[in-house]
């Protein structure tokens, strides 16, 4: 952010509470850009097939990923989303399948992108159709399951240690 989204003056560094931000120069206005974290819902898709009651764990690429980039169903929470009901709706957004349920893993911070991460452990079922957003996908026996990158490993490890101690 350059401007002021009120009054369009370009944005200049002030100090707030010992820290900097970028704040509109007219005090009148009084615009601070907080630079507040982003909440994003991450889903640990356990796909089930009919009849199963352990399934094997669904990793995506999304389209903007080189080849060979797996990683974890994710978008925004909504304005007034429980963040159960994000994780389920991205996971059957992206994937087509529908959530029988929703736990959650724990909250993470992803530093690179200013990101709260809820995540959450999503069992589903249905027929897997990918939207736009992904390019393929693949299942993997929760054993084998490869290792991730940065916050999506912590919550795939956190996730795998206390399910399979």
């Amino acid at each position: 952010m350059r401007y002021c989204p009120h009054c369009a003056n370009p944005l200049v560094e002030r100090t707030f509470e010992e820290r900097p931000y970028l704040a509109c120069p007219d005090m009148v206005c009084g615009f601070v850009h907080w630079d507040n974290p982003v909440p994003v819902v991450m889903a640990i898709v356990e796909y089930l097939e009919p009849g199963q009651t352990q399934g094997r764990i669904l990793l995506a690429r999304n389209r903007a990923w080189e080849a060979g980039v797996l990683g974890l169903i994710a978008g925004y929470l909504e304005k007034g989303e429980w963040p159960e009901a994000a994780a389920a709706r991205e996971v059957q957004e992206e994937t087509g399948l529908v959530a029988e349920s929703v736990s959650l893993i724990g909250n993470y911070f992803f530093d690179r992108k200013n990101q709260v991460l809820l995540a959450y452990h999503v069992k589903a079922g249905g027929e897997i159709r990918l939207n736009e957003e992904l390019a393929e996908y693949r299942l993997f026996a929760p054993a084998e399951v490869p290792e991730l990158p940065t916050a999506i490993g912590r919550i795939m490890n956190d996730w795998l240690s206390r399910r399979f101690p």
